[in-house]
């Protein structure tokens, strides 16, 4: 008797426009696919992240959190019987994480979760696995699955970083100019420090670096090389391609930034297949890497929240959460197409994960500074036109509007102001933009590079120091720096398209850019953590 099955909520699929089917794929075809399990105690973690958001509650310590969280024997045994029924292998299980990898072939992939693959072809996007419609799945495992991610390996999110233009029109109100992170680091008085016992990890989808390039810029920047290890997740590893413009430019311009402002700090890069379940995945790893334990992390890639289906924003979401219990900071760049987020349909849009309450969410301005780097003259809303980029920022329309948000306003560049509904993005902000954009050694090649992708590795550092000089982990930071404005230059000039810089938050660059000894000073003042040091 067939076994009776439901539709997986969220899990729909719609066909991407401008695809072309190239037919079925091959059922002998090796997958593997990322399982989402519900966790014994869901509902209270999700009340303990909004209780530590909220600056009400400590982090807990990764054996604390497996205990009160981790999935339940039971709910592991059913997904165990049915991976057993369909002939699939569980190839990795994390139940702390509440993920489970599992292994087969496309054939019985198609009919354990009821769909059917094929190959696309896509301008921008390349070939991938696609399907369309919704995942089903037996009764018995009903509730207890809430995600099942890598079917549909399409990419998911973009590197965002830019590239100096090398012609063409560059800004009006300023000439190029570009800074080492140690002269933004001092442009931003960061705290003296080099993060030395902290661990940043960095999430990559795609590329690599050379360690001839890490020694030769450190060495030239007088700091010392950073301890910098590979974590390979879901099959990925660090494989350089050897071309500056694609992911490699993004994975070492993350290390290399990091590096540079914590460089006695490990710098743990996560690597992971750029699809919506290595994403998660990778994410996922970093915050239960018992191993290095990160107490921060830095990410660069993200996507227009429309682009996420829902099961993996739901997914997704989990993770952050557990971030938040575990006191881990998560830095994610709020991407570099404007307000547009570069959708296609006209509207305005924020980057996901960025978007999520559970992460610090890095936009991007234009600094101009004084002969030799000594001050900052002028910072305005990164916005270098249309083929120069523009930071990202807007309003959710996915994530309710968080209690360290209530009251403020966005501002639009027509001049009209609304109260903000739900989540407003970004949190804060620094130098972003190519014209005015950092230093660093890329194949081989030196260049000066931009992109909010270069705010959350600035960022990180910073936590990597205070994490240091305070000998406990910041954790979440949202609710503390939203309490601490004086901790940031506030940006008042320019605009990402639909949103105009303002007096106080802004869609555009959040609080400001950081003064980073008046930030460390918040958070040591600050009850975070109750001096714990969490993540242990």
């Amino acid at each position: 008797m067939t076994q009776a099955r439901q539709r997986l909520a969220g899990s729909d699929r719609a066909a991407v426009e401008n695809a072309k089917c190239l037919g079925p794929i091959d059922p002998h075809e090796t997958m593997r696919v990322v399982v989402t399990l519900r966790r014994r105690g869901g509902r209270e973690l999700e009340d303990l992240a909004q209780r530590i958001a909220r600056d009400e509650a400590a982090p807990v310590s990764r054996d604390e959190f497996e205990k009160r969280f981790a999935v339940a024997p039971e709910d592991f045994a059913k997904l165990e019987a049915f991976a057993r029924e369909y002939r699939l292998t569980i190839a990795r299980r994390d139940l702390c994480a509440a993920k489970v990898v599992l292994a087969g072939t496309a054939e019985q992939f198609q009919a354990a979760f009821g769909v059917e693959l094929l190959h696309y072809e896509h301008p921008s996007l390349g070939r991938f696995r696609g399907r369309t419609g919704a995942i089903t799945i037996p009764d018995d495992i009903a509730g207890v699955v809430t995600a099942v991610l890598g079917l549909d390996d399409r990419p998911q999110a973009q590197p965002h970083f830019r590239f100096r233009p090398v012609s063409g029109p560059i800004m009006a109100h300023a000439a190029a100019h570009a800074f080492t992170p140690l002269q933004l680091a001092s442009l931003y008085e960061f705290p003296p420090g080099d993060g030395a016992g902290q661990c940043i990890g960095l999430i990559e989808l795609g590329g690599g670096f050379v360690k001839s390039d890490l020694s030769a810029y450190f060495s030239g920047l007088g700091v010392p090389t950073p301890d910098v290890v590979s974590v390979p997740v879901d099959g990925a590893n660090n494989r350089p391609t050897g071309d500056p413009s694609g992911p490699d430019g993004e994975v070492t311009l993350d290390i290399e930034i990091a590096g540079a402002i914590a460089p006695k700090a490990k710098i743990a890069v996560y690597f992971a297949p750029n699809s919506d379940a290595g994403f998660v995945d990778a994410v996922s790893h970093a915050l239960h890497d018992s191993t290095n334990k990160p107490s921060v992390l830095s990410i660069s890639w993200g996507g227009p929240e429309s682009a996420w289906t829902q099961q993996a924003i739901t997914s997704f979401s989990d993770t952050l959460q557990s971030a938040a219990a575990l006191g881990v900071t998560i830095c994610a760049a709020s991407g570099d197409n404007g307000s547009s987020d570069g959708a296609a349909d006209g509207g305005d849009h924020v980057d996901f994960p960025a978007a999520s309450p559970y992460v610090l969410a890095c936009g991007g301005t234009h600094v101009t500074a004084s002969a030799g780097a000594q001050s900052i003259t002028k910072e305005v809303v990164w916005n270098d036109g249309s083929s120069g980029g523009a930071t990202g920022g807007g309003v959710s329309t996915l994530f309710a509007l968080p209690v360290w948000q209530e009251g403020l306003k966005a501002t639009r560049a027509d001049g009209s102001v609304a109260p903000l509904k739900k989540r407003g993005v970004p949190d804060v902000a620094a130098d972003a933009s190519p014209t005015s954009g950092y230093d660093v050694l890329i194949d081989g090649q030196s260049a000066p590079v931009g992109g909010t992708s270069a705010v959350a590795p600035l960022f990180a550092g910073l936590v990597a120091r205070i994490n240091a000089q305070n000998g406990k982990n910041a954790g979440f930071l949202n609710a503390k720096l939203y309490q601490a404005a004086s901790a940031f230059n506030d940006i008042t000039a320019g605009d990402n398209g639909t949103y105009a810089a303002a007096q106080g938050w802004d869609a555009c660059t959040g609080l400001g850019s950081p003064n980073g000894r008046r930030i460390a000073q918040a958070l040591a003042a600050s009850g975070a953590g109750s001096g714990k040091k969490p993540g242990g």
